[in-house]
């Protein structure tokens, strides 16, 4: 089995590095070869599913030893991993068809193909790694990778802005996530995941509350960077700008997902003070996202604020202890999510517009495009019969049994659940009327004549995944998942009390939605409570605005992309201003110093040396002299002459003389 899975994991990569050898001879039929690759890989995960469900398994060879401590390549098999295997390779094959058809006439397919097989090695790394340390190797390479794909049209400058902002963004969480990583395995010795879940299985551990919560806080913000949550959310949006395909697999279906099964993974190291952590930022994020998707014009841009939003209820659910519903709706989005966003591709495709308001009346000509965006975003907006109102209802019931338990405040958080949920209907309906229905004749659409739908190897990739948004394929029961395959899979105590009044609840809150979507999208037959509404917020916007715009340029975090200023394509403010202040420091300080140095050790220098020359060497130049002087004086009176002799004994006389007359 050991020997299938290491198939199973290089297959992506031995294609990725077959494309990159074979370079542009190989833009034909990449995409094919590619497909074929996913293809096999997803044969080999359904018979793993087959064989090894509920049989866990674990394989594990030494990596390095680094001061007498062994570190370990492991992999492992279970009913989680299982399941991602199946739909990361499902998804990747969807998309990979999807592109071929999609990109035909980009020269630079083989590099987008090659680009997709790294992405799809890297995310089984993630899935099959059975250490943290060997998930956080497989973590860095979706980074890359998504730099790749994000910037796979390296000739648009806003695509490489975005590329970077989404590599630094998810740097910043990772490095909390690696902060985690070696703090665990200071505290515990290991990383590995098999060696831990026993540890902190024990009634005693010797790891105290507070470094736990710090340890499980760490490791959550590689999840807060992947999958986009408050504060680093930033990025998804923006990362729209590579090809559509890309954003249906990385950022709607497989990478961004990640995050949620890291926190899965990581799920018995978090205290309950972390996971009311995880749930406040999972509730902010989803909220955030909603909203600001109601104000989008770009139809992959709401899509992508709409990923935000949802990727927050899944955070949310994990953060109040609904990890299977989590779970669930991982599974579940990936499929509508990922229908939504080819859809939209097929609809840019056609109109060569990403901009909403340029279309409409699409629903004749896109047909079977407008029927899979319709299904998709019937299972976004969580109507009944359709796959997002089981996995939303489920995350929901147990947000209300935690909200119960606490009592007070705590209520605020389903409430919260259920006026997103409500959001999530209304922007989707606004969009969908916004492109496949006709308009007004006041706003007449742009594009009209000359649309055509999908082709075969659009249409299949549509189909298959809006099909997989009904109901059935995850429960026979349409209002109720509790028996559905997902809860069979990964058992637990589900709150049944709370069920009825959920499916209530949410179907009120999705028709809501709907409702007002659908009679808000023009201008000319809003009703006047949402226009008082739409003013209240007005204003409340503008005296945000007036009051930010006063400090904005000491605390903008990002600086958006301007053409006009292309050195500015992707710097943090900050760390700019930091720069400015430090190139004067040093050459306004630093430099003057070392140079005042300078000046004063030559000076110095210049006076040590003429203070040796006419002192130290003047002394001994002085003495010698005398002694030369001296003796060149007595030698000439020592000269064998009588007389001389006969001078200098009367000067000797006269001076002994002279001395004792004195």
């Amino acid at each position: 089995m050991f020997s299938k899975l290491l198939i199973l994991l290089f297959l992506p990569l031995v294609s990725c590095l077959g494309l990159l050898t074979a370079g542009k001879k190989a833009t034909i039929w990449a995409g094919w070869i590619a497909s074929l690759v996913s293809f096999l890989g997803l044969g080999i995960s359904l018979y793993f599913l087959q064989s090894s469900l509920h049989s866990p398994h674990l394989f594990s060879i030494e990596w390095f030893q680094l001061k007498e401590k062994s570190f370990t390549l492991s992999l492992q098999t279970d009913n989680l991993t299982l399941v991602m295997l199946v739909l990361v390779h499902f998804v990747a094959l969807l998309v990979q068809v999807f592109s071929i058809s999609y990109l035909h006439d980009d020269e630079g397919r083989w590099r987008y193909f090659a680009f997709l097989g790294l992405f799809v090695f890297s995310m089984l790394l993630i899935v099959l790694a059975g250490s943290l340390f060997l998930m956080y190797v497989g973590w860095e390479l979706v980074g890359l990778s998504s730099y790749l794909l994000i910037g796979f049209w390296y000739h648009k400058p806003r695509a490489v802005w975005a590329a970077k902002k989404a590599f630094i963004l998810n740097r910043i969480g990772d490095a909390g996530f690696l902060m985690g990583i070696l703090l665990l395995i200071w505290l515990t010795g290991t990383s590995e995941l098999s060696l831990l879940i026993p540890q902190f299985s024990a009634p005693t551990s010797s790891i105290s509350d507070p470094q736990l919560t710090l340890i499980g806080l760490l490791l959550f913000c590689g999840a807060i960077g992947k999958s986009a949550q408050f504060p680093l959310s930033a990025w998804l949006p923006d990362a729209m700008e590579g090809p559509t395909p890309v954003s249906a697999l990385i950022h709607a279906a497989t990478m961004v997902a990640a995050g949620i099964f890291l926190v899965a993974r990581i799920y018995f190291l978090l205290t309950p003070d972390a996971l009311t952590v995880i749930a406040i930022i999972g509730a902010i994020t989803m909220v955030m996202g909603a909203y600001r998707a109601i104000f989008q014009t770009d139809i992959k841009k709401l899509l992508a604020y709409s990923t935000v939003s949802q990727l927050g209820l899944m955070v949310l659910g994990m953060g109040v202890g609904a990890r299977e519903a989590s779970l669930f709706h991982l599974v579940t989005h990936a499929f509508f999510k990922a229908g939504l966003f080819l859809s939209a591709g097929v609809v840019i495709h056609a109109v060569h517009s990403q901009d909403m308001r340029q279309m409409g009346n699409l629903r004749h000509s896109m047909k079977t495009t407008f029927v899979a965006y319709t299904l998709c975003a019937a299972a976004l907006a969580g109507l009944p019969f359709f796959s997002g109102f089981l996995s939303k209802d489920a995350i929901l019931v147990e947000v209300f049994a935690w909200a119960s338990q606490r009592g007070g405040i705590a209520y605020v958080l389903p409430i919260v659940v259920l006026f997103s949920a409500g959001l999530t209907a209304f922007y989707i309906t606004k969009q969908w009327r916004l492109v496949f229905l006709p308009r007004p004749a006041s706003e007449k659409a742009v594009h009209e004549s000359h649309i055509h739908d999908a082709d075969t190897l659009m249409k299949v990739p549509l189909v298959i995944l809006s099909g997989l948004s009904f109901f059935v394929w995850f429960s026979w029961n349409p209002l109720d998942a509790a028996q559905g395959w997902v809860f069979r899979l990964f058992p637990t105590n589900f709150s049944h009390e709370w069920h009825v009044i959920v499916v209530i609840c949410s179907t009120i809150a999705a028709t809501t939605g709907i409702s007002l979507g659908y009679i808000c999208t023009f201008n000319h037959n809003i009703p006047p409570f949402v226009q008082q509404l739409g003013v209240v917020h007005e204003s409340i916007k503008k005296t945000y605005e007036q009051g930010w715009n006063k400090v904005k340029h000491h605390f903008q975090v990002l600086r958006e992309h301007d053409p006009e200023t292309e050195h500015y394509l992707f710097l943090i403010s900050p760390l700019q201003r930091i720069g400015t202040w430090l190139y004067h420091f040093d050459s306004k300080i630093v430099d003057m110093t070392v140079n005042g140095f300078a000046y004063l050790t030559v000076i110095a220098a210049h006076i040590v040396g003429r203070f040796d020359r006419m002192v130290v060497d003047g002394v001994v130049n002085g003495a010698a002299w005398l002694v030369q002087f001296v003796g060149s004086r007595t030698r000439n009176l020592q000269n064998g002459q009588a007389q001389s002799y006969f001078v200098v004994v009367l000067v000797g006389i006269i001076v002994v003389i002279l001395w004792v007359l004195h």
